[in-house]
This record gives C-alpha cells, structure tokens and sequence, in this order.
C-alpha cells in the first residue's frame, strides 16, 4: 500500500498535534518561576508558530508569516516606535550583527538580552516543525514524552520550580498522546474505515477515561517515602569540597548544615519574604554551640517543647533589661519557604490563622510549625515582641559568676585549636577589664586591621587546617560566617560564654511613606546572616556584629554612637593592638563604614553580573547543543544514507552493497511498504515497481539474489548505486 504523500487533516491527527502543542508549553511555563521571564509573549508565539506549522504550507510561504511573528514579538518587547517605523528595523540588524560577531570571536557571556530573546524564538519557531514531524508525521513521541519528564523532573529537583502537579499534567497528556498514536498507526497501516463518531464513542471516550480513573487512582493512593536520599544536599557538598581547599560556589541563603563553613557563594536576590515593621532588627532563626574546626553543630538532642496558644516561652535576656512592645507581620512571597520560623529578640508570641502547633527547639532555640503532627510551613504570621534595650552601664560593671552548665557549654573549642588564635585574643583584650569591653575590643579588631567582606574567591580549610584559624592568619577575607565564628572562638579562649546565631539581616525598605510609623521591609536570600551572641549573667544574651561593613542592629541606651561608629584612635581602652599585621594606611582605617559597605556591595553586584554572564553562556550552548542534537536525530536517516552511498562508491563489495539494501528494505518498512511475511523478496520487488511504475526494485533485488547464492557481487557499479539512489528518492518523497 503506498502511503499518501500529504498528511490527511483528521481529528485524530488534530488532537495529536495539541498534545505535543500543550507537552512543550510544559517546558515554557518554569520559566516564570526559576527566572525572571515573562513568559506570556513566548506562549503566544509557540501558539502562532504551532498553528502554521499544521497547515504544512510550503516553505516560501510559512516562513516569511513566522518570521513577521517574530519580529512583531522582538518590535512589542524593545521597542517604543511604530512597527511601521523602518528605524527600529535598523536597529534590529545592527544589534544582529553585533551579537553574531561576539559568537564567532567566542565571547559568549557578552550576548545581549535582545539577541538571546531572538534564539528563543526561533528555538520555538524549530519546534513547532520538529513536534509536528514527530507527532503527526513519524508518530514517535516516546522520546519527546521522556525528555519532558526528565526535564521537569529536573527542574523540581534543583530549582525552586514545584513540578509535581506538571507531572500529573505531563502523565495525563502523554497518555492520551500515545493512544491516539497507536489508532492512526492502525488506520493507516491496515486501512480501517472509522468514522469521526465511533473514533469518538469507541476510542477517545473510553481512552479519557481510563486515564482519568488511572491518575485519580495514582493521586489518592497512599504513596511510600522515598527510597533515595534526596541527592542535592549531596551534590552541592560534594561540589563545595572538591579538591581541599578549592574555591567552590555555594548559593546564598538559609541552610540547616552548618558543619562545613568556607568557600565561595554566589549572590541571590530572589525576595523570601516581606516585613511590616516599626523598627529596624535582625531576623533570628536559631544559634549553634559546638565549634568543630570546620564549621557548627549542636551538642544536646533536638527537644520540643509545646507552646501553648502560640506563647512563646523563649528567654534570651532577662527581665531586668528596659523593653519596647513591638508588632511585626512577615509574609512570604513566591515558592521559597523556610522550615523554621524568622522571629525578633524578645518574641513572646506568635499568631496566625492556620490551625498549628508552635514547638520550641531548646537545643538551638528554633521555633517550628506542626499540623497534626507533621511539619507545616506557614505562609505568613504575626509576631509579638519585647524589643530590648541593654544598659552599657550594666554591661560594663556586670561581676557575675557565670554557671557550670553555661561555661561547660558555651565555651567549648576544639582540642586542636591552632595556640595563635588564642594568642591573638590574649593580645586583643589585653588591659580589658570587663567581659563587655573585651568583647567590643575583638569585635572592633577586624575592621582596624585590613579584614575585607567578600564573597568570592574564598578558600576552604583544608583536611589539617582550622576554619578560624585560616581565616584569622591566612586570607583574612571572608563574609558573615567567617568573622561571626571568628569572634565566637576567640571569646571562648578567653573563657567568656559566646555563641553563634543565624538569620536574617533586617532587608531593604521598599515603602515609600516616610512618615508612617510602620513600614514595609524586602528580605531576600542574600540577607542571610550570622553574628554573635555573648552571654552576661543577670542580663543574658547580647548580640555583637564583627562583621565588617555591618551594623549591629541591637538597642544601646548609652554610648549608642560608640557602638555604631568605627574604632576611634582615640578610645584607648577599646582600641584593638595590631598583631603582626601589615600596617593600613591612616585613610583606609578612617573609611566610615557606610562608604566602604557601598564598595562591598558595588563588588558584590560586579561578581553577581559576571555570574550571570557565565550562566547566560552556558544556557546558550545548551541551548545548541539541544538544537544540533535535535537536528541530527531530525535528519538521522539522511545521514545515514550519505554514509551509507559513501560507502558503496569507495568500497564496493558484497558487505556494502548488503548493508545498502538491507537498509532500503528497512526504510521501506517505515514508509508504509511493508513486507508480507508469506512473501518473497521477487513478489514484494514487484509489487514495489508496479507502485512506482518502474522495473529499478526488481532489477536492485536481481543483483542481491545473485550475490548471495553465487557469493559475488556482479554488475556494473555505477548502475547498482544509480538504482539504489533511485529507490531511495522515490521512498523518501
């Protein structure tokens, strides 16, 4: 039976093609939650694309009407002027142009937005025919089908994209897809005479149905947990320790492990949540107490507690220390969630309207959300507080003895600790008489001696070396983490209780309403943050900042500037000694701190941008190589028969000219001349021939009896290749 040369519109076919229509939108739609694409516009242009393509009209005509959709697309997104107007035109080439020179010098990371939108597009406008080719013409779509599960799958997995109601989606089409497939493979293989009614009523009804039962079935069946680790705890530990000591990027943001601190992170604006407040203050999550030499753990097993009606029984301070009432309500934004909730000094209770249970983490004073048992994630609450205010004055004459269990616990350190950290402390606080002023004289050591804030380019400890000590003598560069434990440690060798806190810095004001007494505060992943926190007895826990370029956000009721401002050459009693350090120059060590956090975070956007450009570079030869994998499955079986005539006009032998025609049969079979098994190669040559109106297949199958049962390849060679060449035309049309 020959196949016809024009695909017949039918509703099968229709529907088949809105299955692979609808499985590629599934690609496009992460793309509004793992970046900041507009995913709209390119929705509408797969739509445009998708529809002329199932028209099949001839490549003189759809091309020029999808290349009028692409400039529209590229003229709505850029430009300001008229389509009509020819200067935009100009533009477009000339930004063409400048692009296309940047690939062929290799200087992929330079690509500018507007040429990356123009390859997305005509990556869409190549799929729109490479789907149609699959799923109306070759009916292959398994393969499509599979890369989508595994590109969401993906997608899920390492991004903050929730793939799970796509899977359903995905499994759903695919099904479908899949037995329309099979039903037009039968009607055009065996000739079945259906009409569109009973294809409706015998075939696509019950089709829908079994697969509606089937994902009902799957969605409310009880499901196991997972019999594998979750790998990207692995993955992302193992790539930020490769080679001992190599400078790994992590990404910024709150994280639950803790044990391996070091290496470099790259910046994440992604907003977390958003704050109404009336002042300013870190966002507390919990503190760790064990230094291990890289990094920190908690000594005591994880304890809940049940807060009742949401009264949280949390005491970091006592109350002797002056308070200010205070509200807060934090919603988050977008798909980030945390597992643990962000909450202020002095939180005494929370509020919400979900139906949970609040439980105190005693072992690091964390406070979690649970719904009949099981963790639950709020997507927003309100928090009630007693904002501190610490007596400088109390701070200062505090005699106290400390506890046992809070000296045993608390000043804990490693019995490797390299002596110089210690050492260094001894002379930092040397002529100190108070733990609060030896306490300001480290946390001032740092920014009057060279310490620089920065977040790439930063080594990790190797096997044999210690984090505090790497930092403290070897780069003094590094970011919260590093100054914060730094600090901590050195205490500790002084025997004074410290402790190591983490959160969230207090963010960017996004109002505008300066005279509201409340206001609206942006925290993002990159607010993420550690200090320091020193216990004083009969007072409590009291913050300190070490951090350079950053300010302590806690409430001093004297000698507030002193707190705040740089070390003054003039303040001998605080003033840090210089430990074998190279001597500043006198105007980097009067640089006020707002200038110099300005230049961190001018830095920082620099490094952000050049990331950026590396993972923009990336992107695109991914999206090539895609392309060119793409293309060559596309044209696999006219690469092989290059290679396959190459062959039998440079060797001409009884093994090539086998590999020739056993190929030709094969290629018939996938055409629609399928060879009957009661038939012999002379009777299925002829009915070939009689189809063609030729004698080429019965002459080409002469040749092939031939050789095999004489052993040897007869005829002239030029002809046997003519005829094979011949045959493979008229099969391909």
């Amino acid at each position: 039976m020959k196949k016809s040369q024009k695909q017949v519109k039918t509703l099968h076919t229709l529907l088949l093609y809105l299955a692979g229509f609808c499985l590629f939108l599934e690609w496009l739609y992460p793309l509004g939650d793992i970046s900041d694409t507009s995913i709209g516009v390119f929705v509408l242009f797969a739509l445009y694309c998708f529809f002329i393509s199932y028209f099949q009209l001839h490549w003189l005509i759809s091309i020029p009407i999808k290349g009028f959709g692409l400039l529209f697309i590229i003229h709505l997104l850029y430009f300001d002027t008229s389509f009509l107007d020819v200067d935009w035109l100009a533009e477009t080439i000339q930004e063409m142009t400048y692009n296309i020179g940047l690939m062929f010098t290799g200087e992929w990371y330079m690509l500018t937005t507007f040429f990356r939108s123009v390859l997305f597009l005509l990556l869409i406008w190549l799929m729109s025919y490479l789907l149609y080719y699959w799923f109306v013409r070759m009916k292959n779509i398994i393969l499509f089908i599979l890369l989508t599960f595994f590109y969401i799958g993906i997608l899920d997995t390492f991004t903050v994209y929730e793939g799970s109601i796509a899977i359903v989606r995905i499994f759903i089409i695919s099904f479908i897809a899949l037995g329309m497939s099979s039903l037009s493979k039968e009607i055009e293989n065996k000739d079945i005479s259906i009409s569109v009614g009973q294809r409706l009523k015998y075939w696509l009804l019950p089709l829908v149905l079994l697969v509606a039962v089937v994902t009902f079935i799957g969605y409310q069946a009880p499901k196991a947990d997972p019999q594998w680790p979750d790998p990207l705890p692995f993955l992302e530990g193992t790539a930020g320790s490769f080679g001992n000591g190599s400078f790994g990027t992590g990404r910024v943001g709150y994280g639950e492990d803790d044990s391996q601190l070091g290496g470099s992170f790259s910046q994440d604006d992604t907003v977390l949540f958003e704050a109404v407040v009336e002042e300013d203050h870190y966002w507390r999550i919990e503190t760790k107490d064990v230094y291990t030499g890289k990094g920190w753990e908690v000594s005591q097993e994880r304890n809940l507690l049940d807060q009742i009606d949401g009264q949280i029984s949390l005491l970091t301070f006592r109350n002797n220390v002056e308070t200010e009432s205070l509200e807060a309500a934090i919603s988050f934004t977008g798909n980030s969630r945390l597992p643990k909730l962000v909450y202020p000094y002095g939180v005494s209770s929370i509020t919400t309207g979900e139906d949970v249970e609040f439980q105190l983490d005693e072992s690091m004073e964390s406070i979690e959300t649970t719904l009949n048992g099981e963790e639950r994630v709020l997507d927003s609450y309100e928090v009630s507080y007693e904002n501190p205010s610490f007596d400088i004055d109390a701070l200062q004459d505090n005699s106290e003895q400390d506890s046992r269990s809070i000296q045993d616990r608390y000043t804990q350190l490693p019995e490797n600790l390299p002596a110089r950290v210690g050492n260094l402390a001894e002379e930092i606080t040397a002529g100190h008489e108070t733990r609060y002023d030896k306490a300001r004289a480290i946390e001032r050591y740092f920014s009057a001696n060279g310490f620089e804030y920065q977040t790439t380019n930063i080594p990790r400890p190797r096997e044999e070396e210690d984090y505090v000590d790497q930092f403290l003598f070897e780069t003094q560069v590094g970011y919260c983490d590093n100054f914060s434990t730094a600090m901590v440690v050195m205490l500790r060798s002084e025997g004074i209780p410290a402790r190591w806190a983490k959160g969230f810095t207090s963010g960017e004001r996004i109002d505008s309403n300066l005279e509201e007494e409340n206001h609206v505060n942006q925290i993002t992943n990159s607010n993420a943050h550690s200090w320091v926190e020193v216990y004083f007895p009969g007072i409590g826990w009291v913050p300190f900042e070490p951090t350079q370029g950053f300010t302590n956000m806690a409430d001093f009721d004297a000698n507030v500037e002193e707190n705040n401002s740089p070390i003054n050459e003039e303040e001998d009693p605080l003033e840090a000694p210089d430990v074998e350090q190279e001597e500043e120059p006198e105007e980097e060590e009067e640089t006020d701190q707002a200038v110099e956090q300005d230049e961190d975070a001018a830095v920082s956007d620099e490094e952000t941008g050049v990331s950026a450009k590396i993972v923009y570079a990336f992107i695109g030869i991914g999206m090539i190589l895609l392309l060119a994998c793409l293309a060559a499955y596309w044209k696999r079986r006219q690469i092989r028969i290059y290679f396959i005539q190459r062959k039998l006009e440079q060797h001409f032998d009884d093994a090539a000219f086998q590999e020739a025609y056993l190929y030709l049969l094969k290629l018939a079979d996938k055409k629609g001349y399928q060879r009957g098994s009661d038939e012999t190669l002379r009777e299925f040559s002829q009915r070939i021939d009689n189809d063609f109106r030729t004698r080429e297949m019965s002459k080409l199958t002469g040749v092939y009896e031939r050789m095999i049962y004489s052993k040897r390849l007869t005829g002239e060679k030029e002809e046997i290749i003519q005829l094979w060449k011949n045959l493979i035309n008229q099969i391909m049309a």
